[in-house]
């Protein structure tokens, strides 16, 4: 075999290798959508639950107030009260509880994250994440992590209020 049919075949390989990187990308780039879409579904349905849950809190926290959280932090809600607290010696202080918990946006990292965190009269109780995959998320097990954390937070605030 003489150096010309040996380059051609060598661009011919090249050209094949070449193909196959781009199918390869393409492959991945839908992939990509695929994961943006399935996070967008999930967190859809988390949000909501999250919206539900902590939208229940000023029904039994007199002075709560419930906000929608959306936006590049994530999505989710947020419960929050500001008290004043007055001592013996006429001093007074600012007492703040808050409980937020958001979904965060995609990224790069292809994970489905829970954030939440938790004060209580200016103490801060829990500061938490959960995070799997998107393509191997459990959504029940999240589901279930933020029925737990409204529910503990719910009994820390009734403890320390």
């Amino acid at each position: 075999m003489d150096f010309e049919e040996r380059l051609q075949k060598a661009i011919h390989r090249g050209r094949l290798r070449g193909d196959e990187r781009a199918r390869e990308e393409a492959e991945r780039a839908l992939s990509e959508d695929d994961l943006k879409r399935l996070h967008t579904g999930y967190r859809l349905q988390l949000s909501d639950q999250i919206e539900g849950c902590l939208a229940q809190l000023p029904g039994h926290f007199p002075g709560f107030d419930f906000q929608t959280i959306f936006g590049d932090r994530g999505w989710g809600g947020a419960a929050s009260r500001d008290d004043i607290q007055v001592g013996g010696d006429r001093k007074r202080s600012s007492l703040y509880s808050r409980l937020e918990m958001t979904i965060r946006p995609f990224s790069s990292l292809h994970v489905l994250d829970l954030a939440a965190k938790g004060t209580v009269r200016n103490k801060e109780i829990f500061n938490r994440n959960h995070f799997e995959k998107v393509e191997d998320a459990d959504v029940q097990n999240f589901s279930e992590l933020i029925d737990l954390w409204v529910l503990e937070y719910a009994e820390l605030y009734a403890t320390q209020g």
